[in-house]
Formats: C-alpha cells, sequence, structure tokens
C-alpha cells in the first residue's frame, strides 16, 4: 500500500502520516512525498497511490474535494498535532523585515509588521529559505532554531497547530453515513 502526502522530508504531512501509519499498521505500508498536492491526486486517480493524506487547513485542500470529487474518495479523518511552531529571526538582521510563511500560517500570529511576507509551500522550505537569506524571519518548526544553534532567536513561540486530517483513496467506502459512536469528543458531552 502506498500513501502520499505532501513533502518534503521532514514536513508536518510525514511527520503525521507517520504517526498514522504506526497507529493504524497496514500491511507493507509505503510514504512517497509528493511537492504538490495536485500531483499526489493525480497519481491516486491514476491508482500510482493507494491513498493521499491532506490536512483539511491546507490552503489547496477545498480545491482538491472539488477537482477530484467521485475519483478521490474520503476515507478517514482524525485530528492531530503539527510540530511545534514558532516564528524565527536570524540573529545577524537588526530589524527583520521579510517574512517567510507557508499560507496556513498566515493567521497564527499578527504580522501587520512585516513588510514583505514570501509564501512558500511547507515550513521545511521556510526553514530552508531562512538558512539560505531568503528573508529575515519565518514561520516554521521551533525545532529549527534547536537544530542551528546561535543561527535563530525565537521572536515567539506559536506552539503545534491542531488540524483535522483527511485520508482519500481511489476507492469508495461503502457506507454514506459514518460516525464514530466513542469518539473521544463524546467525552464532553457527559
Amino acid at each position: 500500500m502506498i500513501f502520499a502526502t505532501l513533502g518534503p522530508s521532514g514536513s508536518n504531512h510525514e511527520l503525521v502520516l507517520q504517526r498514522y501509519l504506526h497507529v493504524r499498521q497496514p500491511p507493507d505500508a509505503d510514504i512517497r512525498l509528493f511537492e504538490d498536492f495536485d500531483d499526489a491526486f493525480q497519481a491516486l486517480t491514476e491508482h500510482r497511490v493507494d491513498f493521499v493524506l491532506q490536512v483539511s487547513a491546507h490552503p489547496s485542500h477545498s480545491d482538491c474535494v472539488g477537482k477530484y470529487m467521485n475519483r478521490a474518495h474520503i476515507v478517514d479523518t482524525f485530528i492531530a498535532a503539527s510540530k511545534p511552531l514558532a516564528l524565527l529571526c536570524r540573529r545577524e538582521i537588526a530589524r527583520p523585515t521579510t517574512l517567510g510563511l507557508q499560507p496556513a500560517t498566515r493567521h497564527y500570529t499578527d504580522l501587520s509588521g512585516w513588510t514583505t511576507q514570501i509564501e512558500e509551500p511547507s515550513i521545511v522550505r521556510v526553514a530552508e529559505g531562512l538558512l539560505e537569506g531568503r528573508y529575515d524571519a519565518g514561520i516554521t518548526a521551533e525545532e529549527f532554531a534547536r537544530q542551528h544553534p546561535g543561527r535563530f532567536y525565537m521572536q515567539q513561540r506559536l506552539g503545534a497547530a491542531r488540524d483535522a486530517w483527511i485520508l482519500f483513496s481511489h476507492r469508495p467506502l461503502d457506507e454514506t453515513w459514518i460516525l464514530w459512536p466513542e469518539a473521544p469528543v463524546t467525552r464532553l458531552f457527559r
């Protein structure tokens, strides 16, 4: 079974998919990373992969649901946390003005003071852009600052995003109404 999601390696999509596979334990699971979801969903509809995992907060999610309707079927959903995120700044920049971000992180903090905002497809690409000096600051994984001691400082800790994740398959489920009777949310109703 081939499970596809957004890369590059080290992305939140890869992390959450690895956690999902650890819990669900499908036989012979293999992960394929794609640079964009259009390519992943195309591979799904062509049966080159069996499943695609996508976070509902991804900017392309609603487009993918609509574009691949009746060809990419939702077969599972769950809630998972991302890596803890932070707004990191390069130490050598006295007054940072340019910011790299993945579009889904745009509202995690007040960005009104940033004169230039550069969108990247993933928080991994934001981290790479920081290392390459393409911008002064970025919203990326908090661990990135620890991996490069002395290069960055944390302007703001943002924490982990808890999002809904959607698993698609080229094969639909037989059921038209699926409700998990003992879902964790039922504890809140008591």
